[in-house]
């Protein structure tokens, strides 16, 4: 291998030539570009996913009320701590007027990353905190990635194609993680299967009986992420039923990529655009 670049493989971890079609060890077909792929995720996400997301989803909060202090002290318990609706929008809160009226159709991404409150995002990294870890590893990385990204946005259009004018929050994205746990339980089966499906369903009536008795809860945007969580799941599978496939890791880093980029421009756009819309 000398003259070489040598790389660890991403697989099996033996060292190999960085331009080999295929694992000589393992039989991993383009090992470079799982390396290359590997690098992309301990950019964005560190060595640890969840805890990244959390973080994302903290910081945009913060900066959410650092826009606009103004929006701090708002009424009553769910008003405490919430930002403006002005520096919402900005960042990418999504809904009717800011998909169909406003043409903002990134926000379908953004969305899953912004609070209203201090304990809308409380309640929603709790939740998070529970369910990512489990799907983390019965999942792994990639199908992980695709559940919460895709199907969060799923949510927030299945929102907006019911008229919901303006929402945000992580649980359309929760919403999904808990509808492959639920496909994961029912096609597992066995009694490890069936104890899980069974969690998942008392997550969905918890979600249901909540969402009736407060106000302002898009239950459009958790009935999409649900259901589009199964679908997910039913589409790429689980780690007991077959590996992750090569398209499920390109779309993965695709909404690594995609996402990245619709973040930094959001908090790019609410930075330059602050002050001048009338919301």
């Amino acid at each position: 291998m000398s003259g070489r670049k040598s790389i660890l493989c991403p697989n099996c971890r033996k060292l190999i030539s960085l331009d080999e079609p295929a694992c000589p060890y393992c039989g991993l077909v383009r090992p470079g570009l799982h390396n290359t792929a590997g690098n992309i995720r301990k950019i964005f996400l560190g060595s640890n996913p969840v805890m990244t997301i959390i973080y994302i989803n903290i910081a945009l909060y913060i900066f959410s009320l650092l826009l606009d202090p103004q929006g701090i002290f708002g009424q009553g318990v769910f008003g405490l701590l919430a930002p403006s609706v002005q520096s919402l929008f900005l960042l990418g809160a999504s809904g009717t007027y800011s998909v169909i009226g406003e043409h903002r159709y990134w926000t379908l991404i953004s969305a899953s990353f912004l609070h209203g409150g201090i304990l809308h995002i409380l309640f929603n990294m709790m939740a998070f905190y529970q369910l990512g870890p489990f799907i983390l590893r019965e999942f792994g990385f990639h199908r992980f990635i695709n559940l919460y990204i895709i199907a969060g946005a799923c949510g927030f259009a299945v929102s907006v194609l019911f008229g919901t004018q303006f929402t945000l929050g992580a649980s359309a994205s929760i919403c999904g993680l808990i509808g492959a746990i639920l496909y994961y339980g029912k096609s597992r089966g066995d009694s490890y299967g069936e104890a899980i499906y069974k969690q998942a369903i008392g997550w969905v009536i918890g979600l249901v009986i909540f969402g009736l008795i407060f106000r302002g809860i898009d239950n459009w945007a958790h009935g999409g992420g649900l259901l589009s969580g199964m679908l997910l799941a039913f589409l790429m599978g689980y780690n007991d039923s077959k590996q992750e496939s090569a398209w499920c890791k390109i779309l993965a880093y695709t909404c690594i990529l995609l996402t990245a980029a619709v973040l930094i421009w959001s908090v790019a756009n609410a930075l330059l655009s602050f002050g001048n819309l009338p919301i």
